[in-house]
């Protein structure tokens, strides 16, 4: 991609990757869970020409080391200052997908950025209600986990528990090596929306019609939640809404940026 330097670098102990794309304007690219910074690859081509993108691989995502002891949404905040500082970024606009949009919409809120303008696609950071079988699921890993580490039955249940987990797990949890999955565990169970109201950014939700991951109800949450906030619905897609219909995003981000 023309522009494009590639760095690695470490940030609180951890190495990492981030590509540096463009000219203009400072725009802060955060990836959602289990992918990578590849993911704004046509996003960049397109606006690289009147913005400056910084993307970054999340510990334990793309070309960066695996977190050494699980995080949360503090902790995320407190690698995304760290990293921000160290590329010699002075207050960026932000992008973020999924768990990218939820550390963008929760620093903005908590006041530890203040960002120009925000955009988020499928934002995570709503805790999800369970339904009844998600209930019954969990209880029976939970009692299943119980019953397999018992002290007199650990040496006969060797290898179950984790054929247990693969069992009643998510895709995404059961790809996820232990301390991500504990990570995952941690994010998912904090929600954020008491800090929206904080917001201070124009802030652009693009939300995919399909969107099963982060359901568009959270979308419409958020857009009520968020003084200065917008929400555009881009029909047919799901969860990776930008990459399913990167034309129409594309002019929208044209109309915001």
């Amino acid at each position: 991609m023309k522009g494009e330097t590639a760095v690695e670098t470490t940030v609180q102990g951890l190495s990492v990757h981030y590509e540096v794309t463009g000219s203009g304007p400072d725009i802060l690219l955060l990836h959602g869970w289990g992918s990578s910074m590849e993911v704004y690859a046509r996003i960049i081509a397109a606006f690289s020409d009147r913005f400056r993108f910084t993307a970054v691989d999340f510990p334990g995502c793309g070309g960066s080391e695996i977190l050494k002891e699980p995080w949360g949404v503090a902790e995320y905040a407190d690698f995304i200052l760290a990293f921000i500082k160290q590329a010699g970024l002075e207050n960026p606009m932000v992008f973020g997908h999924s768990h990218g949009g939820r550390m963008a919409l929760y620093m903005a809120g908590k006041g530890l950025l203040a960002p120009p303008k925000i955009v988020v696609f499928g934002a995570a950071g709503l805790k999800q209600k369970k339904t009844a079988g998600q209930k019954l699921r969990l209880y029976s890993f939970k009692t299943a986990k119980w019953f397999l580490t018992l002290p007199g039955l650990r040496k006969w249940t060797a290898g179950m528990l984790d054929r247990v987990r693969a069992y009643f797990g998510s895709a995404d949890y059961n790809a996820a090596p232990p301390v991500m999955r504990q990570t995952l565990v941690r994010l998912v169970n904090e929600d954020i929306r008491s800090v929206l109201p904080a917001i201070k950014a124009p802030t652009l939700l693009i939300w995919g019609e399909k969107d099963t991951a982060t359901p568009l109800s959270d979308g419409k949450i958020m857009e009520h939640l968020i003084p200065d906030a917008g929400l555009c619905v881009v029909s047919g897609a799901g969860h990776y809404s930008f990459l399913e219909r990167p034309g129409q995003v594309e002019s929208i981000l044209e109309a915001f940026l």
